[in-house]
């Protein structure tokens, strides 16, 4: 990749880009579009986020964007870093810095104007080139050689990158999931397998942000075969430890085969056990979401239908329980069925067992029982527990005779011999 350019990305060409890269320049100042958006660029790959580096100190950046007609937002000001909205767009714009103390997590910078030592103090190689304005790449750390066989690479001494920042050991794996290729970088998992006890120091929230993006990546089984292999995984998400992550890889093919979007909780799901204690325990200490939480101890606590159940049956067993639960658990252990079969049985796997509940699940529409308290009260019932109690004696009556059940008739049970309550 020598003689890098990104000149025909569409991002470069954006006016407001190219405007804002120009006021950032002006008397005998610089910038450059850096990290990411060079990355992916050169890798063919989607790029999403813009970032700058800029010799000018924030506040001049601020004055500067300002005088121009940006809006600014003071983000990570300490960090030297301001956001910057250029046509609907925010780019993070950061002066250009060294790490002069760190404590595993944070670090205290000062400012310069030393591109190659700015390059020096970020993570990998992959992720420290800059473009110029005209889509000329400069690369100081030898990025272009580890993208050309798809390294990710420390940069300089891969244990102090890493005692700078113990989250790097997870996006260690995070870029070699999903932008590495072959083995991981020798000395860099060494140094992940040595230090791995320094993510204790880090926030719970950093972490799982890290591992919902690893597990986003297209195919994620290789980056966790090596977490593994480091000790990483385990004290990450020490439920894998003894339940495995031998289902992920049959699942990343089920999603390429039959369409399904990465889930990165349906990833996490299949490498920890369905157990709802544990699962509630896994949820709090990573700190997921309330939505998160919520659907984890939920596919942990529904049961796997049976593959031969009737869809009468397990439309019931919708009704009174989570559908997105059950999803989950069909979704699962049809992936580990075809997993398992040979080529030709897969179409038959998928036809037929889970693959045809999961079919049932997805066009399912949950039925409205015809009976509320207003009904109950026009015959004379009061409102009370003993109302309650009829009427979900009335409701298990309807979901029994699988909803069909007409308000008339779950009405005329009241009155009728032997009718509820």
């Amino acid at each position: 990749m020598s003689g890098a350019s990104v000149a025909s990305a569409a991002w470069l060409a954006e006016p407001s880009l190219q405007k804002l890269l120009a006021v950032l320049s002006e008397g005998g100042e610089q910038a450059r579009v850096v990290g990411g958006a060079v990355r992916n660029t050169l890798l063919g790959e989607a790029v999403t986020d813009i970032d700058i580096a800029t010799t000018t100190l924030p506040d001049e950046t601020v004055r500067r964007a300002q005088a121009a007609g940006f809006r600014t937002f003071a983000t990570g000001i300490e960090h030297g870093t301001v956001t910057v909205l250029a046509d609907g767009r925010p780019h993070e714009v950061t002066t250009l810095r060294a790490d002069i103390a760190t404590d595993g997590r944070h670090a205290t910078v000062s400012y310069g104007r030393d591109w190659k030592a700015d390059a020096e103090r970020r993570d990998f190689t992959v992720n420290a080139l800059y473009a110029e304005a005209d889509g000329t790449v400069i690369d100081l750390v030898g990025g272009l050689a580890d993208l050309e066989t798809r390294t990710i690479r420390f940069i300089g001494d891969a244990e102090t990158r890493i005692r700078e920042d113990y989250l790097r050991i997870l996006r260690f794996f995070r870029f070699f999931a999903q932008y590495g290729g072959g083995r991981p970088d020798a000395a860099g998992l060494k140094a992940c397998a040595r230090l791995k006890e320094g993510m204790t120091r880090l926030s719970v929230e950093r972490i799982w942000a890290e591992l919902k993006k690893l597990l986003g990546a297209a195919d994620p089984s290789r980056a966790l075969l090596w977490m593994r292999q480091a000790g990483v995984l385990s004290l990450a998400i020490p439920e894998s430890e003894k339940w495995g992550i031998d289902a992920i890889h049959g699942l990343v093919a089920a999603e390429r085969d039959l369409g399904w979007p990465p889930d990165p909780l349906l990833r996490l799901e299949a490498i920890v056990p369905p157990d709802a204690a544990r699962a509630v325990e896994l949820a709090e200490r990573l700190k997921l979401s309330n939505g998160e939480r919520d659907r984890l101890v939920a596919w942990a606590s529904a049961p796997l239908p049976a593959h031969d159940m009737a869809e009468a049956v397990f439309a019931r067993l919708l009704y009174g329980g989570d559908l997105q639960a059950y999803r989950d658990r069909l979704m699962l252990a049809l992936a580990s069925a075809r997993a398992y079969a040979g080529t030709s049985d897969k179409h038959m796997i998928e036809a037929g067992g889970y693959g045809r509940l999961l079919k049932f699940a997805a066009a399912w529409k949950r039925p409205v029982f015809p009976i509320a308290g207003k009904d109950l009260q026009a015959l004379g019932i009061a409102p009370g527990p003993a109302m309650g109690d009829l009427l979900r004696r009335l409701e298990a009556d309807w979901t029994a005779s699988s909803f069909k059940l007409t308000r008339e008739e779950l009405l005329s049970r009241i009155t009728a011999p032997g009718a509820p309550g």
